[in-house]
């Protein structure tokens, strides 16, 4: 059952060849075999995830039933989860257990889903390798001695080695979709505002966005369906219409105009990873698909833009953990002071430490006209260069990373070089668009190699009918690791 798909799960379970309760245990069975090995999860509940597939096996015998009742799904553990430890891979959250739900988190309890577990990442999201968790690096399913991408790496670890059904992300800058790719599954990042980031736990709010991480482009349109929605509780959710996004999936992409920027394949681009990508243009080719040359002028400011614009909307979030209210405190300490500065420095990893202290000096007096205010203009030109470019096409292609998964510690005493491992990706975060990646291919070492589909604002429905039917005419995201 490992390899089946949500739609074939949800149909065993109510065709009752297996129950819920058989189905989540098989999974914890080969989370407890694979998990020392990974390091994909931090916080597996036996007692809790079962609880809920009894409930769910209740719910069938009723025939109240959803497409994803049942089924067990891995959470992010950025995700608050009632009476679920949530430590968003920090030591500053060791000890954390939320009181309430995250909107996500509620929506697939409402929807009869199992909460598997909570998987590893970045801490508070910050990095593209997952080598910045308290609670220590995710190894790559393909290879151990690689990096499965960031900060959403232990959920493509957990998905890509099939220790869940499918799994939520989060993505910032990239952190659902460069994992997606170095781990040959499919990950999708909605329109800004599209799914609540109510109980979300905030890095830079006017870029964060969760989404769903599964085998296949269907896999996240089921998700999808319960992910998304309004939520009064969240101030930058989107009241519209709710959307059934498996609606499209299997239209036909005659005439399809496929956008290729020019300056997503210049210098920089592996030449393993250029190959499997254009390899993948010319399937669509084949399915009736039309290529358009576009430009994207400032998409090379994205980067440094981002390196601003983050840092300082962390630096603000990252501030109410002071070691008063919850998480971690200072054992020893002088006065409230001295309190507030041991418990950050101690509680806090070197990555967060310094994006807070770039964040705070952008942030600054006699700095922030400088660095904030013009990283946000240059942020409405980004988003400006897209608006141009959908004029002459449906939706944008190109790499997902530049790389296919480096070795763990490669790039650790380069930030700079760490960071751009999103260089393909952070731009789509400035403009508040929707964009996926997935599997087209493998590169050196026998990695996997992601292709990014970009569309336009609310077009997550067209997107995975692009993505779908280049899944139907090949068979890049069926490859499974060997050997676990």
């Amino acid at each position: 059952m490992i390899h089946s798909s949500l739609t074939q799960l949800g149909a065993a379970l109510r065709a009752k060849k297996i129950s819920s309760v058989e189905l989540t245990q098989s999974y914890l069975d080969r989370i407890a075999q694979l998990n020392p090995k990974l390091n994909a999860f931090i916080t597996v509940n036996p007692e809790m995830s079962l609880a809920q597939a009894r409930e769910a096996d209740t719910r069938f015998a009723s025939g109240k039933v959803g497409a994803l009742t049942g089924i067990p799904i891995a959470q992010k553990d950025i995700f608050c989860a009632k009476g679920w430890l949530t430590t968003c891979g920090s030591k500053m959250l060791h000890n954390f257990v939320s009181p309430y739900d995250a909107h996500v988190i509620s929506q697939f309890n409402n929807a009869g889903a199992i909460n598997l577990g909570k998987t590893n990442m970045d801490e508070f999201a910050m990095g593209s390798s997952n080598e910045t968790s308290h609670y220590g690096p995710v190894k790559n399913p393909w290879d151990t001695a690689r990096v499965p991408g960031g900060s959403s790496g232990g959920t493509a670890a957990a998905v890509a080695a099939r220790l869940c059904a499918a799994a939520t992300g989060t993505d910032t800058g990239g952190s659902i979709r460069q994992p997606a790719a170095l781990c040959g599954i499919s990950g999708l990042k909605p329109t800004y505002g599209v799914c609540s980031r109510y109980g979300m736990i905030a890095f830079a709010s006017s870029l964060d966005q969760a989404g769903p991480m599964g085998r296949s482009a269907e896999d996240l349109a089921l998700m999808l369906n319960v992910m998304a929605g309004f939520d009064e509780r969240d101030s930058t959710s989107l009241q519209r219409e709710k959307e059934d996004y498996t609606r499209d999936l299997n239209k036909p992409l005659t005439g399809l105009r496929i956008g290729l920027p020019k300056e997503f394949f210049a210098a920089g681009m592996g030449s393993d990873v250029a190959q499997a990508v254009e390899a993948a243009i010319a399937e669509y080719k084949k399915l009736g698909a039309t290529i358009v040359e576009i430009s994207l002028p400032n998409s090379k400011l994205s980067v440094p833009v981002y390196y601003v614009l983050a840092p300082a909307e962390a630096s603000s979030n990252l501030s109410r953990f002071d070691g008063v209210r919850y998480g971690y405190r200072a054992p020893e300490y002088g006065d409230l002071a001295d309190m507030y500065e041991k418990s950050r420095a101690q509680g806090f990893g070197a990555e967060v430490k310094r994006r807070i202290m770039i964040g705070t000096y952008v942030l600054s007096h006699g700095y922030y006209d400088a660095y904030y205010l013009q990283a946000q203009k240059i942020r409405r030109l980004i988003a400006q260069d897209f608006t141009e470019a959908y004029k002459q096409c449906d939706v944008i292609m190109g790499p997902t990373s530049p790389s296919t998964a480096f070795k763990l510690g490669e790039k650790g005493d380069d930030p700079v070089q760490m960071y751009l491992s999103d260089i393909y990706t952070i731009a789509v975060n400035l403009a508040g668009l929707p964009g996926m990646s997935i599997p087209c291919g493998f590169g050196a070492n026998d990695m996997p190699v992601g292709l990014q589909i970009i569309g336009n604002y609310f077009d997550e429905a067209r997107m995975l009918n692009v993505a779908h039917q280049f899944q139907l005419a090949t068979d890049w995201h069926s490859h499974a690791p060997q050997g676990l």
